[in-house]
C-alpha cells in the first residue's frame, strides 16, 4: 500500500469499464495471477474491497477467509448466488449486486423468448434456410398468445416490466410470490401449484439459491399440463431439469423455453436434441449497452464505498453499515 489507494482483488476477466473505473484503487487481478495462493498470501491481509466481473467466479468462504480485512463484495449481475451471503454477513462484509439497469434488457429478451417458443420462430427460420419451404409451407403453430394467461413467478423489478409488456399485448397476467407484491393489481396466487393449473404459460422470474432450488418440479409441470410452456429466465437451479427433461419427452407440457441452465455452459444433450423448445445461450441482460451499465454500478459502488457515502445496491442480507450476524 505504498501508494496510499485502497488495494481491490479483481476476480473474473478485467473488463475495461471496470479497470478503467478503479484507477483510484490498486487493483489485483485474480485471473492474470500464475499462482493465486501466493497473490492471496501476499496481497490478502491488505485488500479491504473485492469487484467480480462474472458472475461464474464462485466467491465462497475459503477465498473471503484469506482477506481478513475485507468490508465489500461488488459482485457483476442481479443474482448473486455465486456469493457466499451468509458468510459474509456474518463477517461484516457489505456485497452489492448490479440490480435495476438491466431490467429492461431483460424483460425484452423474456418477451423475445416467449414468442419464440409460442409462435415456433427459430424453427420456421430453421425450416426456410433448409429449403423446406418451397416443398410446402411452414405447419401452421400449435400454439398462440391469444388466448393464453401468463402466470408469472416472481413479481419483481423485472417480472414488472415483462408484466407491462404483456399488458400492451393484451395477454393476461396473473402471478405467485412469497408474498404480494406492493403496488401491483395483477391476481395473485399464494399457491404456484393453484396457479400452474390456472395458466398456459409459466415465466419464471425468481432468485436463484437454496430458497427456490427445484421450485419448477415435477408436480407443477404436471399441473402446468399438456398445452403448457415453461419459460425460465431465472437461475437454471429453480427449475429440476431431469423432471422438465421427462415432461417434454413424455408431452406433460407441450414447450419450453429456457435461457437459463443448471450447470453453464454445458446444456443437457436431450435438451438440445428437441425441436418443440427454445434455447437461448443465457442471453438476458446480453447487450453492449446494458452489461456496460453493470460493469459500471460495480465501480461505483465501490467508488461510492470508499468515499464514505455507502454502496449504491447492497443486498438485503448485508445492509450497509454491516453487522455481523453470527461468529
Amino acid at each position: 500500500m505504498a501508494d496510499g489507494k485502497i488495494e481491490v482483488l479483481l476476480s473474473g476477466p478485467p473488463k475495461p469499464t471496470i479497470v478503467n473505473g478503479l484507477a483510484g484503487f490498486t487493483v489485483h487481478r485474480l485471473a492474470d495471477a500464475d499462482d493465486r495462493e501466493a497473490l492471496l498470501k501476499e496481497v490478502g491481509p491488505r485488500v479491504r474491497a473485492m469487484a467480480v466481473s462474472v458472475s461464474s467466479d464462485k466467491i465462497g468462504a475459503e477465498l473471503m477467509s484469506k482477506l481478513p480485512k475485507l468490508e465489500i463484495v461488488s459482485t457483476f449481475a442481479v443474482g448473486y448466488d455465486h456469493v457466499d451471503v451468509k458468510w459474509a454477513a456474518e463477517h461484516g462484509i457489505t456485497v452489492t449486486n448490479t440490480p435495476t439497469v438491466l431490467n429492461e434488457e431483460v424483460a425484452d429478451t423474456a418477451l423475445g423468448l416467449i414468442l419464440c417458443t409460442v409462435r415456433e420462430f427459430p424453427q420456421a427460420e430453421r425450416y426456410l434456410r433448409a429449403g423446406k419451404w418451397r416443398e410446402r409451407a411452414y405447419p401452421l403453430t400449435k400454439a398462440t398468445l391469444r388466448n393464453r394467461t401468463v402466470g408469472m413467478v416472481g413479481m419483481g423489478a423485472i417480472g414488472q416490466a415483462i408484466a407491462r409488456r404483456l399488458d400492451a399485448m393484451k395477454v393476461p397476467v396473473v402471478y405467485h410470490s412469497r408474498r404480494p407484491a406492493a403496488g401491483v393489481g395483477y391476481r395473485y396466487y399464494p399457491n404456484l401449484l393453484g396457479m400452474a393449473r390456472d395458466v398456459d404459460i409459466l415465466v419464471v422470474i425468481t432468485p436463484g439459491g437454496p430458497a427456490t432450488k427445484n421450485l419448477i418440479n415435477a408436480d407443477v409441470l404436471k399441473a402446468l399440463g399438456p398445452d403448457g410452456i415453461l419459460i425460465n429466465m431465472a437461475r437454471g437451479s429453480v427449475v429440476d431439469e431431469p423432471a422438465l427433461i421427462e415432461a417434454l419427452k413424455n408431452k406433460t407440457i407441450m414447450s419450453a423455453g429456457l435461457d437459463v441452465y443448471v450447470n453453464e455452459p454445458e446444456v443437457p444433450a436431450e435438451l438440445i436434441a428437441m425441436e418443440n423448445i427454445v434455447l437461448f445461450p443465457h442471453l438476458g441482460s446480453g447487450s453492449v449497452y446494458t452489461r456496460t451499465l453493470m460493469d459500471q454500478l460495480v465501480v461505483d459502488n465501490l467508488n461510492a464505498w470508499a468515499a464514505g457515502k455507502g454502496p449504491l445496491t447492497p443486498v438485503p442480507e448485508t445492509p450497509w453499515p454491516p453487522r455481523r450476524t453470527g461468529a
